[in-house]
């Protein structure tokens, strides 16, 4: 998941994305002050390790 955190206008938003093909492109257009996050889980497949 990948989040935009942007400063505008004394406001704080935060816009959520699935890919980050999305959110780099929304974060091209967007105004203000801004800050372009991945959000990694614990439990995301990628880091469970397989029993051997």
């Amino acid at each position: 998941m990948w989040i935009i955190t942007r400063y505008l206008d004394s406001d704080i938003s935060m816009f959520e994305y699935e890919t980050e093909d999305a959110a780099r492109e929304a974060f091209k257009y967007m105004e203000g002050s801004k800050i372009l996050s991945e959000v990694v889980y614990f439990n995301d497949p990628c880091f469970q390790q397989e029993a051997a």
